[in-house]
C-alpha cells in the first residue's frame, strides 16, 4: 500500500495497515461514509420526491419511472467496471473521481428545467455511483490492519445506517419545505467535505495483480440491453406494440445474448461464466433477483400510494417506511449470526415469505389510512422479513465461491440486485395496468396498486421456493465474518457493496 502524499507512513499505520483508533483511521472511515452516503441518501428519498417532481415538471408516469431507472441503469451496467478501474488505477483516485462526478451530476439534477434534463443527469449520477460505490468498502478493506478491518467495517456500516435512518426525515422535510431540488443539491456540501479529506488522509491502494484489458464491450452490451428492455417496458402503455417498442425489446434480447457470448470468449471477462458453475451461487443470485425486484417495485409504488392515495405528506411517506431501516440496523447482525449457525435455507425460505406477507398487508392502505392500524403492521412485517433474509443472503453469496473470488461474487450480486429493481420499476406499472397519468388520480392509482402488490409478493414467494429447493447448508467456516451490509437495503439497494477484487475482472 502506497500513498502519494505520504499519509500511509504515519499516524497509526504500522506497515500492514492503519489502525481504527488512529487519527488517519478515523478520517478514512469518515471519508468512506460520506461518499457512500451520497448515493444512499438519493436512493432512500428519490421515491418520496416523485409525486412532487411530476407535479412541478408536468411529467407523466413514464418520466417518473425513468427518473428512478436512469440512475439504476448506468449503475447496474457499470459497477463492476468501476471496481476494476479502482483496482487498476487506484481505489482512492477512482473514488474521488466518482464523488466529484456524482456531485456535478447532482447539481445538474437540482437545476434541471425539465424531465429530459433530469433523466439525463440521473444517468450521469449512476456513472458517478459506479465509480464511488465499489471504492467505499474497498478502501477500508485495503487500508486497515487485518485485525481492525471488521471494526472499521462495523463503524462504516453503523454510521451509514444512521444516514439511512436520517434520510427519510431529511428528504421528506426538503421536499415539503425548500423543494425536491434540494434532495440533489444536498450532495454538494457532502462532496465538498469528502474530496479534500480523501486526498489528504486516505492512503492510495491498488491491486498489483490486476492485468488484462478492461471489459468495456461487455459493460456496454449489458447496459444497452437493459436500456432497450427498460424502454420497451416503460413505453408500451403509451405507444402500444409500435415499431419502436418491438424493436427495442428485440434489440435488448439480441444484445443480451451477445453479452453472454462475449463474456464466454474473453480472456478477462467482466462476468466470468465459470463462477456460475457453483449451483449455490447461481441459485442465490436468482433468489436475489426475485427479492430485490419485489423490494424495488414495492418502495417505488408505496411512496406514491402513501402520498397520492392515503394523503400523506412527503415527510410522512418517508418516515412511514422508516421501521424497515430501524429493524435492519438493530437485528441484522443477529440474523447474520443465526444464518451462519443454521445455514441459509431456513432464513432464505422464511424471510421472503414474511416480506411477502408485509406487502400483502399494504393492501389495507387506502384513503385516510391509519398509520398505527394499517401502515405500521405492514412495514414491521416487511422489515422482519428483510432482517431475516438480507444478511444470510450476503453471506451465502460469499460462501458459495472460493475466497479469492469473494469480491467478484459480491459485485455480481450487487449488479443483479440493482438490475432487478430497474426491471421491476419498468415492468410493474405495465403489468398492473397503470396509465401515463395514474399517479395524478387517487382512485386509479389505488386500484392498480392493489394489483401490483400481489405481484411483488409473488416474486418473493418464488424466491422462497427457489431457496428451499436449491440451497444447501453452508459450513460456518466458509460463511465467516465477512461484513454484511445492513445499511444499503432500502430502496432498490443491494445487500453488500463490492469488496476489492484480487484480480481484474
Amino acid at each position: 500500500m502506497t500513498d502519494a502524499d505520504g499519509a500511509d507512513g504515519a499516524d497509526g499505520a504500522d506497515g500492514e495497515g492503519i489502525r481504527v483508533a488512529s487519527p488517519v483511521g478515523r478520517w478514512v472511515v469518515l471519508t468512506t461514509v460520506l461518499g457512500s452516503s451520497m448515493a444512499l441518501l438519493d436512493s432512500t428519498v428519490i421515491n418520496v420526491a416523485l409525486p412532487r417532481i411530476g407535479e412541478d415538471l408536468g411529467t407523466d408516469l413514464a418520466a417518473l419511472q425513468w427518473t428512478v431507472n436512469a440512475y439504476m441503469l448506468t449503475l447496474a451496467g457499470l459497477i463492476l467496471l468501476g471496481g476494476a478501474l479502482g483496482d487498476r488505477f487506484g481505489r482512492r483516485r477512482v473514488f474521488v473521481l466518482g464523488v466529484i462526478w456524482f456531485a456535478v451530476a447532482s447539481l445538474l439534477c437540482g437545476i434541471a428545467p425539465n424531465a429530459e434534463v433530469l433523466i439525463a443527469a440521473r444517468a450521469l449520477q449512476g456513472v458517478g455511483g459506479a465509480l464511488l460505490t465499489p471504492g467505499s468498502l474497498a478502501i477500508i478493506q485495503a487500508s486497515f490492519h487485518p485485525d481492525d478491518r471488521a471494526r472499521a467495517v462495523g463503524l462504516w456500516s453503523g454510521l451509514g445506517g444512521v444516514g439511512a435512518a436520517v434520510g427519510p426525515f431529511l428528504g421528506g422535510w426538503l421536499v415539503d419545505g425548500p423543494g425536491w431540488r434540494w434532495v440533489f443539491l444536498l450532495n454538494l456540501p457532502l462532496a465538498a467535505v469528502c474530496v479534500p479529506v480523501a486526498l489528504r488522509h486516505v492512503p492510495e491502494s491498488r491491486d498489483p495483480d490486476a492485468h488484462g484489458r478492461f471489459d468495456v464491450l461487455g459493460a456496454a452490451l449489458a447496459a444497452l440491453a437493459l436500456a432497450l428492455v427498460t424502454y420497451a417496458l416503460i413505453e408500451v402503455p403509451e405507444q402500444g406494440a409500435s415499431v419502436m417498442v418491438i424493436g427495442a425489446a428485440l434489440g435488448g434480447v439480441v444484445l443480451g445474448a451477445a453479452f453472454v457470448q462475449v463474456e464466454r470468449r474473453r480472456a478477462d471477462p467482466m462476468v466470468p461464466p465459470s463462477i456460475f458453475a457453483s449451483r449455490q451461487f447461481t441459485a442465490v443470485n436468482i433468489v436475489t433477483f426475485c427479492v430485490y425486484a419485489a423490494l424495488g417495485g414495492f418502495f417505488f409504488l408505496s411512496a406514491i400510494q402513501l402520498q397520492v392515495v392515503a394523503g400523506y405528506s412527503a415527510l410522512g411517506a418517508g418516515t412511514a417506511l422508516l421501521p424497515t431501516t430501524v429493524l435492519m440496523l438493530l437485528f441484522s447482525a443477529s440474523a447474520g449470526d443465526l444464518g451462519r449457525r443454521i445455514g441459509p435455507r431456513v432464513p432464505l425460505t422464511v424471510g421472503p415469505l414474511l416480506a411477502a406477507t408485509g406487502m400483502l398487508l399494504m393492501l389495507r392502505v387506502g384513503p385516510g389510512a391509519s398509520y398505527p392500524k394499517d401502515v405500521l403492521p405492514a412495514v414491521m412485517v416487511l422489515g422482519l422479513g428483510m432482517v431475516t433474509l438480507v444478511a444470510p443472503l450476503t453471506a451465502t453469496v460469499l460462501a458459495a465461491v472460493e475466497t479469492g473470488r469473494a469480491g467478484l461474487a459480491s459485485g455480481i450480486n450487487n449488479a443483479a440486485a440493482r438490475a432487478a429493481g430497474l426491471l421491476a420499476v419498468a415492468a410493474l406499472p405495465l403489468l398492473a395496468g397503470m396509465g401515463p397519468e395514474a399517479y395524478r388520480d387517487a382512485g386509479e392509482f389505488a386500484s392498480t396498486f392493489r394489483r401490483a402488490m400481489p405481484m411483488c409478493a409473488g416474486l418473493l414467494v418464488a424466491g422462497s421456493v427457489i431457496a428451499f429447493w436449491s440451497l444447501r447448508t453452508v459450513p460456518a467456516a466458509r460463511a465467516e465474518a465477512r461484513p454484511a451490509c445492513s445499511t444499503h437495503c432500502g430502496v432498490s439497494a443491494p445487500p453488500l457493496e463490492p469488496e476489492p477484487r484480487p484480480r481484474h475482472t
